[in-house]
């Protein structure tokens, strides 16, 4: 029993994962004969030369090369196109033309899926006649099953199956197969990017960069609307927040426009900051605002915090220290018509929360005793250092506190690389701050940035002790 066992295991990880085809009882034989020496006792009875005599079905015919580019690609670092034609042998049926249509009904498990490649041919020898191309995959041995014939004989075909040359190119296969083939085996494949625009943005590793220029001309071969292929070469730069780049493909183009959550903004992505992944982020914090609160931006880029807030009729005042993004930040406020409703500064985020900030809370914060009207929120979307600048509310507002229901919310990104990252990125704060967050904060995973490397959002008032400092008797 344990032997049978043993064998039922075998043949399910080895076979099961494969198509259906490849359990046929002579490939279940092999296997079972080609560890029989590994297992005492394990079909002593069946001798050596029985297992050869049967007929070669073990062979796996089911075309795994359908989705594979010519062999001859492997290590290419410049495209050539026509490098990556093949011929191939599909299995095809020859149907009249005005039956085509009923049998890719019928047929539907069985017919080519494959994106890219036409499931129905012309016949040149037969004008009235096409070819219906069937999946290899599921007709590997060029011979339908029993089910599908009797389909064929309802509808008067001949369920012959016959062998057609399918001609693939360049144009039929992914990004990731071209790419795959291309780069050396076993190594990692990047075909996934950031979309800025016209821009596509990639991060290549150092294996990939003998590759560079080719990866970059198949990225905007298969990405309509992609006229430039980027890659990051350093990392961003703390102050302004931008990296330098290399242009890999297409046109030295890098100011683009974009639209997130219905908004327009235009840039040029080689001088400021943009991130397509922060959408959702960007909307759940403004979706936060009611129509005459106050938004204080402290790192506020090209606007995407500032002016979706000054569409829902908030007070908008935006900082930025890339003179690059300030300039972008004003372009976009005209360009989406609420140039009124934001105040830009171009200043260091410290000096803006110890001045235009400080200024603004010491005259629109209530009194004590006094119902507050507009609620304050502090944006600091600066995660690798905002969490430093924390310290700046310590005794930021000189008299009695208002009433705790006005005390501003701070909305602070950060980085951690910590097995629990809400309790890390807490206690940082708290630590800055000089108090405890404990019941009074709340924490919200942006996303996952890298391997064990979080960016998260950490969201608390103020708490008034740390605000205000009480004025000497």
């Amino acid at each position: 029993l344990w032997r049978l066992g043993y064998c039922a295991r075998l043949l399910k990880t080895n076979h099961f994962r494969t198509a259906a085809s490849n359990t046929s009882f002579p490939a279940v034989w092999m296997l079972l004969a080609q560890h029989s020496g590994t297992i005492p006792g394990l079909f002593v009875v069946v001798k050596k030369n029985t297992l050869f005599t049967m007929p070669e079905t073990v062979e796996d015919k089911t075309n795994p090369e359908l989705y594979l580019p010519h062999p001859g690609v492997r290590g290419m670092t410049l495209l050539n196109r026509e490098a990556f034609k093949r011929t191939l042998v599909v299995p095809a049926l020859k149907v009249k033309k005005e039956i085509v249509h009923s049998v890719l009904k019928s047929l539907k498990q069985s017919v080519l899926q494959r994106p890219g490649l036409k499931r129905v041919v012309e016949d040149p020898e037969d004008e009235g006649s096409r070819f219906v191309i069937l999946d290899p995959h599921k007709v590997p041995e060029f011979s339908l099953g029993e089910s599908e014939q009797q389909v064929l004989k309802q509808l008067h075909v001949p369920p012959e199956v016959c062998k057609y040359h399918l001609e693939l190119s360049y144009e039929n296969f992914k990004s990731e197969e071209i790419l795959r083939a291309v780069l050396p085996e076993g190594q990692e494949v990047t075909s996934g990017f950031s979309r800025v625009g016209h821009i596509a943005h990639l991060n290549l590793r150092d294996h990939q960069l003998p590759y560079r220029h080719l990866i970059g001309q198949v990225i905007m071969d298969k990405n309509p609307g992609v006229t430039c292929v980027v890659n990051k070469t350093n990392i961003i730069d703390s102050t302004y927040r931008n990296f330098e780049m290399e242009v890999l493909a297409g046109e030295n183009n890098l100011v683009t426009k974009v639209k997130e959550n219905n908004i327009s903004y235009e840039l040029d992505f080689s001088k400021v900051y943009w991130n397509p992944r922060l959408s959702t982020e960007h909307g759940r914090i403004v979706g936060l605002l009611r129509a005459g609160d106050v938004l204080f931006d402290v790192f506020a880029g090209i606007g995407p915090f500032a002016i979706p807030a000054a569409k829902r009729q908030c007070r908008v005042f935006a900082n930025d220290l890339n003179p690059d993004s300030y300039t972008w930040l004003l372009h976009n406020c005209q360009l989406n018509k609420v140039h009124t409703k934001v105040k830009a500064f171009n200043m260091d985020g410290r000096a803006f929360l110890q001045g235009p900030v400080r200024e603004e809370l010491s005259k629109e914060l209530p009194l004590p005793g006094e119902e507050h009207k507009s609620a304050f929120h502090i944006v600091m979307n600066l995660p690798a250092l905002a969490v430093e600048f924390l310290d700046v509310f310590r005794h930021l507002l000189v008299g009695e506190p208002c009433s705790p229901a006005g005390l501003p919310t701070v909305h602070c990104y950060g980085f951690s690389k910590h097995s629990d990252p809400a309790r890390d990125i807490q206690e940082r704060a708290e630590a800055v701050l000089g108090t405890s967050l404990a019941g009074r904060c709340s924490t919200f995973l942006v996303r996952n940035v890298a391997p064990n490397k979080e960016m998260l959002c950490l969201s608390f008032q103020i708490p008034a002790d740390v605000l205000y400092k009480r004025p000497c008797p």
